[in-house]
């Protein structure tokens, strides 16, 4: 079912000032920063040779990563985001082995512009799980 890890996210207080980190120490390729009002975020993709570097930023005052950056004012990794065929498929899988689908279990258009879903931390060593569907 888990395909290949499309991306790790950070959540930083701003993706501008990340993107500098990214950009200039590291010699990345960084995109343009997007808001994704849905999701409460601004985000920019950092390109490596075999997956992507999420950098979010929050974005209104309802942001579902506010917090987390309140408490993580460095920044932090926020999520890890594993590719599946069929997102339903694997929703159903999941919820059926017992893990919690975040938010109404329905999923929504992500950052990629591809239908996603989170599934809680506690049902994954500590992790929030995104899937995005490839």
């Amino acid at each position: 079912m888990i395909g290949r890890l499309n991306h790790v996210a950070i959540a930083v207080d701003s993706v501008e000032k990340a993107s500098q980190v990214y950009r200039g120490a590291l010699g990345a390729k960084v995109s343009a920063p997007e808001t994704v009002a849905e999701h409460g975020v601004t985000v920019v993709f950092v390109e490596l040779p075999n997956t992507k570097i999420e950098l979010l930023e929050p974005y209104g005052e309802n942001s579902p990563i506010a917090a987390f950056v309140a408490k993580n004012p460095s920044g932090g990794i926020h999520h890890v985001c594993y590719e599946v065929d069929d997102i339903l498929a694997a929703r159903d899988r999941l919820k059926a082995s017992g893990a919690r689908v975040l938010g109404d279990g329905e999923p929504k258009i992500g950052a990629h512009g591809k239908p996603v879903l989170f599934l809680h931390p506690k049902d994954f060593c500590g992790t929030l799980v995104e899937l995005e569907q490839a």
